[in-house]
Formats: C-alpha cells, sequence, structure tokens
C-alpha cells in the first residue's frame, strides 16, 4: 500500500501537472470559455456509453494486468501530445481526438486501479485506504501545480505533458510488484458472503463467467443510497464543481489575474484537498446525507467566491470550497465503493463512470454558455444558489416521507409486508 500510494501521488503530480496548463492552452489557442468547456467534455464522452463495458472488462480480467496496460497507454497519449506541442502541429481538433483517445482509456483504468488499491488491504481498512487515497490524490494535485508552473516558465508547455506520460510509466512499473492482502485479494473479491441470496446469486454467475453489464445497473438502481449519491453528484456537476474551469476564466477575466495567479488558485485549491482528505479519511462509516450537505456547503461557498472583489478574497474562500468538495468526494467514493459486493464493484463503477460522464459532458458546456451569457461571476452565485437549494429540497421531500413510514411500524403492520418499506426501513 505505501508502495501503491507513493505512485499515485506520482500520478497525480503528473496529471495536474498537465491540468494546470491544459485550460490555459485551449482558452489560448481559442478565446473560448465554451470551447474549453467543450474539450473537457470531449475528454469525458468515451465514459458514457464505454463506461459499462470498462467496468465489467474489470471483474472479469485480471486486474493488474489492466493497471499495468491502461497506464502505460495513457503515457504513450501524454507523450504524443508533448510532441505535437512542441512542433507547434497542436490546433484544437488535434487536442479533442487525444482527449477522446484519453477518455476512451480511462474508461478501465479508472475502475481497475482504485479497486487494485482497495486490494492492498484488508477489508475492514478500505474505508481508510479510500481516505488515504484521497489524501495522495491532493497532494499529488498540490504538488503538480506547482510544477506546472515551474515547468511552464522554465521548460514550456510540452514539458508538463511529458512529465504527465512519465509519472504513467512510473506507475506501469510499480504495479507488478504490488502484492493484494489475502483477505480482499482472495475469497472477498471471487466470492458473496453466504447470508445473502442475492449476492450467491452473483457470486454463482461470476464463477461461470456470466459477468453481464445488467447486474451491475441492477443493483445500482436498486439501492436508493446509490441513486440520491448519483444525483448529488449530478447537481454539483452542473452548477458548480468545474473549478478548474469557472474559477480560470474568473482569475483570468475579471481579476484581471494570469497562468501564474490560476497556479496560486489551484495551489490553495490542493491544499484544501488534503485538508478534507485527512478529515474524510477518518471516516469510518460515512452517510449519503454527509455528501449532500457538504455539497450544499459547497454551492453557498461558491456564491461567495463569484462575488470576491480580488484575487487575495477568492484565495481565503477557496481553501473552505475545497474542503468542502475534498471531505464530501472522499464520503461518496466510500460508499460507492463499499456498498457492492465485492463481486460486482468493478460494474458497479462502471455504472458510476457512465452516470458521472452524462453530468461531466453536460456540465462544461452548460457552464461555458452560462458563463458567457451571465458572466462568470454570474454563473458562479446562480450556480451556488441552484446547487444548495437542489439539495436542501431533497432533504425536504425525504423528511416528509419519513412520518408516514413510521406511523405504519407504530401501528404493528410488519415492514416486510408494506409496500416500500421493508429492510430499507
Amino acid at each position: 500500500m505505501r508502495w501503491w500510494s507513493v505512485a499515485h501521488f506520482v500520478s497525480n503530480a503528473g496529471t495536474w501537472m498537465q491540468l494546470t496548463v491544459q485550460n490555459l492552452l485551449v482558452l489560448q489557442i481559442t478565446g473560448s470559455a465554451a470551447a474549453t468547456g467543450l474539450s473537457i467534455s470531449v475528454q469525458a464522452a468515451p465514459g458514457l456509453l464505454m463506461g459499462l463495458a470498462g467496468g465489467a472488462a474489470v471483474d472479469r480480467w485480471p486486474l493488474k494486468l489492466t493497471a499495468v496496460v491502461s497506464q502505460a497507454l495513457l503515457g504513450a497519449v501524454a507523450f504524443v501530445t508533448a510532441v505535437l506541442v512542441a512542433l507547434g502541429q497542436i490546433n484544437l481538433g488535434v487536442l479533442m481526438v487525444l482527449a477522446a483517445v484519453t477518455g476512451l482509456i480511462a474508461t478501465v483504468d479508472g475502475p481497475a486501479c482504485a479497486l487494485l488499491g482497495n486490494d492492498l488491504v484488508r477489508p475492514e481498512d478500505v474505508p481508510s485506504a479510500i481516505g488515504v487515497g484521497s489524501l495522495v490524490h491532493n497532494a499529488g494535485r498540490l504538488a503538480g501545480a506547482a510544477l506546472g508552473g515551474v515547468t511552464v516558465a522554465f521548460l514550456g508547455t510540452a514539458a508538463a505533458y511529458a512529465g504527465n506520460g512519465l509519472s504513467f510509466l512510473f506507475v506501469a512499473a510499480v504495479i507488478p510488484f504490488l502484492k493484494p492482502a489475502r483477505q480482499a485479494a482472495g475469497a472477498a473479491r471471487d466470492a458473496a458472503p453466504p447470508a445473502a441470496p442475492l449476492e450467491k446469486t452473483a457470486a454463482a454467475d461470476a464463477a461461470a463467467g456470466q459477468m453481464t453489464m445488467r447486474q451491475g445497473i441492477t443493483f445500482f438502481l436498486s439501492r436508493p443510497r446509490l441513486v440520491a449519491l448519483a444525483a448529488i453528484s449530478g447537481i454539483s456537476a452542473l452548477f458548480g464543481r468545474n473549478y478548474g474551469l469557472t474559477l480560470a476564466v474568473l482569475v483570468t477575466g475579471p481579476l484581471a489575474g494570469d497562468a501564474a495567479a490560476f497556479g496560486t488558485v489551484s495551489t490553495v485549491l490542493a491544499a484544501g484537498g488534503i485538508v478534507g482528505a485527512v478529515l474524510g479519511a477518518r471516516l469510518r462509516k460515512p452517510s449519503v446525507r454527509m455528501v449532500g450537505l457538504l455539497a450544499a456547503a459547497g454551492g453557498l461557498l461558491q456564491v461567495t467566491a463569484g462575488l470576491s472583489p480580488s484575487l487575495a478574497v477568492l484565495l481565503v474562500l477557496v481553501l473552505p470550497m475545497a474542503v468542502a468538495e475534498s471531505v464530501s468526494d472522499t464520503a461518496g467514493t466510500t460508499v460507492l465503493q463499499t456498498d457492492p459486493p465485492a463481486h460486482l464493484r468493478g460494474r458497479v463503477l462502471g455504472v458510476w463512470s457512465s452516470v458521472r460522464t452524462l453530468w461531466s459532458l453536460a456540465a462544461p458546456p452548460l457552464l461555458g454558455l452560462l458563463m458567457e451569457t451571465a458572466g462568470v461571476r454570474g454563473a458562479l452565485v446562480i450556480g451556488g444558489l441552484v446547487t444548495a437549494a437542489a439539495i436542501g429540497s431533497g432533504f425536504l421531500l425525504r423528511r416528509r416521507r419519513t412520518p408516514v413510514q413510521v406511523c405504519y411500524l407504530s401501528e404493528g403492520v410488519p415492514a416486510g409486508l408494506r409496500p416500500g418499506l421493508g429492510a430499507a426501513a
């Protein structure tokens, strides 16, 4: 797990080094916030159609081999991009194609690396491992943002892409030496607990090689907490979580900053993410309610960020925004990866990849158009208010339904005989 954490850190540092300059590169090429949002959507697009297939492939194929190949392919794409940027042959069309290829590979790489990390610890330690992964992710984000500014200043934009390619190759070299914990990599991954009939059936199908995508969809839709998690994620994505886009436009536009100023904002975001990850790692049993409350708080903080009169004020607000986002993401990831039985997690993550991609495809163009019509400040304020209001309305609707269920149970009617109750109640 320590080796994996080091590899994870190096990989994320490389990724964020590239991302720190990528949005600015698109803005430089096109001068359009909407085009910048479109480039992000193109990279996310393959996950919409191929996310389910990617999750099923991870459940079926050898996990370590799958992760090694996908990391090596991502590294190759990064090197190709670096060469094109260095030769001055990059344009929006080429960048879109490379982004789409990256997104296609990521449909397999994402769930493979997530489950590989979980397999390195005992099942009871998985929530803490997810928290550590979030901490390492944000530490890499902090280092990558800082390296991005230094790299571009001294070596140029192409070097950021080349550095990201090297980080992928480093991860691919480390994976073959990882040793999964026996409890996680053995029976817990290939067989279901004997007490649950649904899991027995799924385990039998897995043993017979019948690991279908439909099983992942059915399980996901049968779990209200996963559906609610998807709704909260969608609202947050559509109206505000794309800080790499909205804050880049805010800093370089109304606040009259430059690439270095945006790098500072990215650094503060990463620092807040680290603090949030430390807090999130201490959550042994996070809930969907917690995820929603933190997302609503982040929306309100976004409103104040949109009204920032100066870069200094924005930097003060960005830190708690990042903390709320990080704790919320860590809690949501823990729920997502621990709720399904082990043999279904790849497919459930595949369903989640498709759902998240749907939001990712819609969010950047929506935010880009909103920024061009209402201005970046208006987009941040409107998005934050919509996020907080929508999540708050969801909590109120849920509370109105609760007394009815309590009334049924207080009348002595067995929960299993009432529609809509049973084990969930």
